[in-house]
């Protein structure tokens, strides 16, 4: 089987569901009811006119208002150097991650902290603890020359959507921002989950001088070039089945081969289209279902949620117990779509789905994805689920050609922010970094798992070691659940997880403000 180029960190991703070979968070389709608790913030909207292109001094690039959320209910202010708490958003609409990211509202208090989510997509003309969340470039409602359709009109209009140039716009918003509040002298910590923990932890190494510290949850720094395994992320996703039922796992793993068989047949491609209310082609279709179980991998959350789509508690065992519970002589296609509605169908009112379905104003990632976030994948038939491919840079490459006229290039990010000898090179200049990571969740296999140095702590749900069969059973932690809203269902190595996080920031603060009152006292 080729893997197609059209893939979404997730970081999450992002893309359609059609997408998988550029994969990072996820699509998230029109719902109804659902049994979901849904956190309520109240925050405001903000704009802040910022550069295109920081690294440019030409005076004639347009500029974009760069739309954040701030809330300052709990802020003790800028005497008491009140921390600022600034979410690093993603590749998609900040108001869905800020409504997703609850761990971060319920430390403002504790902190009396300012929040800030910053959107960082952009527009000619417009993605107490106080904590501002901040939108990304190219993304939601932040884009650049007017709207979208121009902004993504082709390489040119697309070039400076770069992670480089989203830090940028992190680090003036919040120098800008800390200017006007007289509050130089706040110590600012960054939270980010999935694409956005790498902006997090790649900030804090970038612009030691704005923030203090970082919390980058389910963030693969190192899932790049050839650092970890190309085949990690699929073992992964096929571990987090094989634990549920074997059997689950088998039916899946047999399941492609018919379907290319089907679809290869007189009127086998109207077979498939009526078995799973989709139609164009069995590629199309495997696609769609690598989507739906490399996305519940990632949200196989304990208690229900709404995150990508609404979804049960543990909705890979929910999956498979329809696969495995099917009524004898049940075909294997017949199985396969009861148990992948529960991920695209959990609710029971879609009667049809799209492919191309983006409700969250994701799709930038494939540009990203195409320019220098190359992160190679491949499946190892032994080990996975899913059928055996190679990642083939070539093919790669000539696929972005024609999709977006740009050549990636695969080593960039390494060169930029680094992450081979992540350890050495990490304990000589950097520090205060959490990488928080549940060893359910694919992406944790490219993100750092072990301490680095006393500031810079891996916090994973399990120790790192080769799991028996067993050992598979008790795995714990999806996609940067520590960044979600505390709830009454929220495990004991959850709750644990959560206040080592707080007890490091705590001290990153104290040591910030014992420094900067001892200069004040010289």
């Amino acid at each position: 089987m080729t893997k197609p180029l059209f893939l979404i960190i997730v970081l999450i991703t992002i893309l359609s569901s059609t997408s998988a070979s550029r994969r990072f968070v996820g699509t998230h389709k029109t719902h109804n009811n659902i049994n979901v608790v849904q956190q309520q913030y109240t925050y405001d909207i903000k704009y802040f006119e910022q550069t295109l292109d920081h690294f440019s001094f030409s005076d004639n690039l347009p500029k974009f208002q760069q739309r954040y959320l701030i809330n300052t209910d709990h802020w003790v202010g800028p005497t008491r150097m009140g921390p600022i708490f600034l979410y690093c958003g993603n590749e998609g609409d900040i108001e869905w991650f800020a409504v997703n990211s609850g761990f971060v509202w319920e430390l403002a208090p504790r902190f009396g902290a300012l929040v800030v989510f910053p959107e960082l997509t952009f527009s000619r003309s417009r993605f107490g603890l106080s904590s501002p969340y901040s939108e990304h470039r190219y993304y939601g409602e932040s884009m650049p020359y007017g709207g979208r359709d121009e902004a993504y009109k082709n390489a040119s209009t697309l070039a400076h959507l770069t992670a480089e140039q989203a830090l940028a716009d992190y680090a003036v918003l919040i120098t800008d921002l800390k200017r006007n509040l007289s509050a130089e002298a706040s110590p600012v910590i960054l939270f980010g989950g999935s694409y956005g923990g790498m902006l997090a932890a790649w900030m804090r190494l970038k612009y030691p001088h704005i923030a203090i510290g970082a919390l980058a949850s389910s963030a693969p720094i190192l899932q790049f070039e050839d650092i970890v395994p190309l085949e990690t992320f699929y073992d992964i996703v096929s571990n987090d089945f094989k634990r549920e039922s074997t059997n689950c796992f088998d039916t899946i793993k047999k399941s492609w081969d018919v379907i290319t068989s089907v679809g290869q047949k007189a009127n086998g491609l109207d077979h498939l289209a009526k078995t799973f209310l989709l139609m164009r082609s069995s590629d199309d279709l495997s696609n769609w279902l690598d989507s739906a179980y490399s996305f519940l991998a990632m949200v196989d959350y304990p208690y229900p949620s709404d995150f990508l789509m609404p979804l049960p508690a543990y909705p890979i065992k929910e999956l498979c117990n329809r696969i495995d519970e099917s009524p004898d002589g049940t075909t294997i296609l017949d199985r396969i779509f009861n148990g992948v509605s529960v991920y695209y169908n959990y609710t029971g009112t879609v009667h049809c789905f799209d492919l191309d379905d983006d409700p969250h104003g994701m799709s930038g990632w494939d540009y990203q994805a195409c320019t220098e976030m190359v992160m190679p994948m491949s499946s190892n038939r032994n080990s996975s689920m899913f059928p055996e491919w190679d990642y083939n840079a070539t093919s790669y490459a000539e696929d972005c050609w024609d999709e977006f006229r740009v050549i990636p290039r695969p080593t960039w990010i390494t060169t930029q922010f680094g992450g081979r000898n992540i350890k050495s090179v990490l304990q000589s200049f950097g520090s205060n970094i959490i990488f928080s990571n549940g060893l359910l969740d694919p992406w944790s296999g490219g993100s750092v798992l072990e301490n680095i140095s006393d500031s810079i702590v891996a916090l994973v749900t399990e120790k790192e070691h080769i799991l028996t069969m067993d050992e598979l059973g008790h795995l714990k932690g999806a996609h940067h659940l520590d960044l979600r809203a505390a709830t009454a269902d929220d495990p004991d190595w959850l709750l644990e997880q959560r206040a080592t996080e707080v007890k490091l920031i705590e001290g990153w603060i104290a040591d910030y403000c014992k420094k900067k009152k001892a200069v004040f006292n010289m």
